[in-house]
């Protein structure tokens, strides 16, 4: 599925770098790297992403799902989530979890780019979902999020095999806004940029209004 890119093309020019070095990279090598499948018959990986397997087709980065779910397919309709996932296949690789978490200032880089995930990530959610409680559960449900105790109501939500992003979220009243805190599993430390951290959580959070 082909996904039509707005006319500021912020998200274009970096998947069109990426897209290079996938058409480059060696099916195996990305294989043993990251984890994803290859189907030999149909020059595709196989690759679980929020919660869905796609199949990916190489060289050129088509994508379909593979199958039938009543979660939403971010791959194929969100164009940041096909960024983050081209990246993950062309840099990235698994890396074990000790089973700890992570605020996004602890992630390298994360003081630095703080201030741009603080705004796009921890406000947007906290001022969509922080006085509809029930619609961020229902929609962190649809997404296949486990619900953890943390908050007013907190899910952790698995985006590729492994790498697990948790939401905590605080409802607002008459004397406190609502307030919201995103954790990382320590694993995304050893394979993820600080930037890719954020575009996940955009992803995700923009995911949770096509259910």
């Amino acid at each position: 599925m082909e996904i039509t890119y707005e006319k500021d093309n912020k998200e274009r020019v970096p998947f069109e770098h990426y897209l290079g070095a996938y058409q480059k990279a060696d099916p195996r090598e990305v294989c043993a790297r990251t984890g994803a499948r290859w189907l030999e018959d149909s020059s595709e990986f196989l690759l679980p992403f929020l919660g869905v397997e796609y199949a990916i087709r190489y060289p050129d980065f088509s994508v379909r799902n593979t199958q039938k779910t009543d979660r939403p397919f971010a791959l194929t309709e969100i164009s940041a989530a096909r960024t983050l996932v081209i990246r993950f296949l062309t840099e990235c690789c698994m890396a074990g979890s000790t089973g700890k978490f992570l605020t996004y200032r602890e992630v390298p880089w994360g003081e630095v780019y703080y201030r741009q995930f603080s705004g796009r990530c921890l406000a947007r959610l906290a001022y969509s979902y922080g006085n509809r409680l029930e619609a961020f559960c229902t929609a962190m449900e649809k997404l296949g999020a486990k619900k953890i105790a943390a908050g007013d109501a907190g899910y952790e939500i698995e985006v590729f095999d492994g790498y697990w992003i948790r939401f905590q979220l605080w409802g607002g009243d008459e004397e406190f806004p609502p307030s919201a805190q995103i954790l990382f599993s320590d694993n995304f430390a050893a394979a993820f940029h600080a930037e890719d951290l954020v575009v996940a959580c955009d992803v995700i959070i923009g995911a949770m209004k096509l259910v």
